[in-house]
């Protein structure tokens, strides 16, 4: 990486042109925004330079000796890549980051010039080389131009830079030009009618500088990106992956870009795309996660978003694909990515609801597998099989989440699964034979949990705040009721908003009023208590209790609590309850005895999932 503070006379003198990806995002800069500030700054600098020159004309000393010590006014940073260019011809550069102050930029130097050519001042010379190149080195036509801008914007941006006339359009670059060809006239002339011609344009292009970054082969745009910004906001990488598959330039006609882009790439502008998640530094755009999990399947390894960039140009320099392909490839992936995520239905419900389990845990180092077998053929992976595999995926995480396993790891377990499935794919074997069969080969710290495992956990763990979240608990205590409920053809059809439901202690963490334990001396009462409190927490004596529920029952002893439960019973996991004598350690035990029951059909053991 090259990083030099330049002038802006040194940045377009050179025979250049500096080309704004077609997908970059719309000119946004406004006169209210950004514009009247910049000409503000413009206009102080030019101040700077007549104050310096008028002492050195005072003391009579060269004006150059005092005007290399007036002050510049630093714009930011413009970071440029390198593009294929011509022998003798002009260079170019891809702009990355810095398209809004690079274009406005120019647009005051066109607004400036307008002012010029109306003075016939010969200063119009030296802005006119710092718009077009000569015309001798450009190849093509639109070579001429010192800035080249996305698609869309191009035949307007002509007619910007070659129009004698300034527009009157209402297009930001029209009203940008005639803004500042405004401003220019109001101080060009100073007060005492003298001409400020040469300072106004020694100013902008003396005075204005850039931070000009050119990035090497070996540059991850992405890592100086998040520099720059000081690393407040996670940079989309997604940009920049979008920049570097539209520029490769292996379209047979231009016309191509376009169409590629609206039937494969358009969707990721919507805002559901760029939505951030995950927490703390995962924190990604939709997009983001999407294409390295893409790249994590296609390319078989731990794909880092926070280095996709340069991820996805050496996936790119190696694999020589047509990017026409990768750009369809991309879309199947989203597609699916939208349909394991929710945002589009799912015809089959046991894979809908393994889905929203999942989603549930969030995790996303399974998402590349998840994706990856929604797009492998129905003859290679039927529906059926579809459902065991994503079965097995749900069951190996729920368990391991139940029992309070680290989740450390994940990312390359899930890539080595993933491999083990794509292998058995070619290979004509069963997909979910191998993909169960790697989640339960790994070692101790990545076992798939035992119904055994599942029943110590919940009979010694404690729950609440405790192995699961407080969203999570309710989320498997509501999981636990549908399928009891649906067991029992007796219950009454239909679904809970299981979000509003609150949790509850049915013995309460207050107890000791209305719960007395049950002790002789000192020491057997202290060890009872100690006992107690660690009951409480524990799974079984935790349920699901409606609005209905009066919470002032809630510390109550249980002859008055029960019948208040009991009155919950629409929900299965109370019915039961409702119907215990006594609520005791013992109850709690054997309740969660019977939790971990249930959890044991819903998510299978391992050998469940063997074809």
């Amino acid at each position: 990486m090259k990083a030099e503070t330049r002038e802006l006379n040194q940045v377009l003198t050179t025979p250049t042109q500096y080309v704004i990806p077609t997908f970059q995002r719309d000119y946004e800069w406004t006169e209210q925004g950004q514009w009247a500030l910049l000409f503000e700054d413009l206009v102080s600098a030019v101040d700077r330079l007549e104050d310096a020159r008028a002492k050195a004309i005072a003391v009579n000393i060269p004006a150059a000796v005092l005007e290399k010590n007036v002050a510049p006014h630093f714009l930011g940073a413009v970071v440029c890549e390198q593009l294929p260019s011509s022998t003798g011809g002009v260079d170019k550069r891809t702009v990355i980051d810095g398209q809004q102050r690079l274009t406005t930029l120019m647009l005051v130097l066109r607004g400036v010039l307008d002012v010029l050519v109306e003075r016939e001042s010969e200063l119009a010379g030296t802005i006119k080389r710092l718009l077009w190149n000569p015309a001798e080195l450009k190849k093509e036509p639109h070579e001429i131009y010192k800035l080249w801008p996305r698609r869309k914007d191009r035949d307007i941006w002509k007619r910007i830079m070659d129009d004698e006339t300034p527009p009157s359009g209402s297009h930001l670059y029209e009203q940008a030009r005639r803004f500042f060809g405004e401003q220019t006239r109001e101080v060009i002339v100073a007060e005492d009618g003298s001409d400020r011609s040469e300072a106004v344009v020694n100013a902008l292009i003396g005075l204005f500088k850039l931070v000009v970054i050119d990035l090497e082969d070996n540059d991850d745009a992405q890592v100086i990106f998040e520099v720059l910004n000081g690393r407040q906001t996670p940079l989309s990488a997604s940009d920049l992956v979008k920049n570097l598959l539209f520029l490769r330039g292996d379209f047979e006609d231009d016309s191509i870009v376009d169409t590629l882009y609206d039937q494969y790439w358009a969707e990721f502008d919507d805002e559901w795309w760029k939505v951030v998640v995950g927490r703390g530094h995962a924190a990604r755009g939709r997009r983001d996660v999407l294409l390295s999990s893409w790249l994590t399947a296609v390319a078989s390894h731990d794909v880092n978003v926070g280095h996709l960039y340069a991820e996805v140009r050496n996936y790119l320099a190696i694999g020589q694909r047509a990017t026409a392909d990768i750009l369809a490839e991309i879309h199947s992936y989203a597609i699916a990515y939208a349909t394991v995520y929710g945002r589009l239905s799912v015809d089959e419900p046991k894979l809908a609801r393994s889905y929203k389990r999942i989603r549930e845990l969030d995790v996303v180092t399974a998402t590349p597998l998840l994706l990856w077998l929604r797009t492998v053929s129905s003859k290679e992976l039927s529906t059926d099989e579809h459902i065991l595999t994503v079965g097995a995926v749900e069951s190996w995480l729920m368990r391991r989440a139940l029992v309070n396993a680290t989740t450390r790891g994940y990312g390359r377990t899930f890539v080595d699964v993933l491999r083990d499935a794509q292998k058995a794919a070619a290979e004509g074997l069963s997909i979910p034979t191998a993909v169960a069969a790697a989640l339960n080969g790994f070692s101790k710290s990545l076992w798939w949990p035992s119904d055994d495992d599942i029943l110590e956990s919940f009979t010694t763990r404690r729950f609440y705040d405790g192995v699961l979240s407080r969203g999570r608990l309710r989320y498997l205590l509501a999981e636990v009721d549908r399928h009891l409920r649906s067991r029992n053809p007796k219950t009454e059809q239909g679904d809970f908003a299981y979000d509003d439901l609150q949790i509850e202690h049915i013995m309460p963490v207050n107890w000791e009023a209305n719960w007395p334990v049950d002790a002789g001396d000192e020491a057997e009462r202290l060890r009872a208590e100690q006992d107690r409190s660690q009951h409480i927490h524990r799974l079984g004596n935790l349920t699901l209790i409606t609005g209905s529920f009066n919470g002032s029952q809630s510390d109550s002893a249980w002859d008055v609590k029960r019948p208040a439960l009991s009155a919950q019973s629409k929900l299965q996991i109370n019915a039961e309850v409702a119907k215990v004598d006594q609520w005791d350690e013992a109850a709690i035990t054997a309740r969660a005895t019977n939790l971990a029951q249930a959890v044991g059909v819903i998510w299978p053991e391992a050998a469940r999932f063997a074809v």
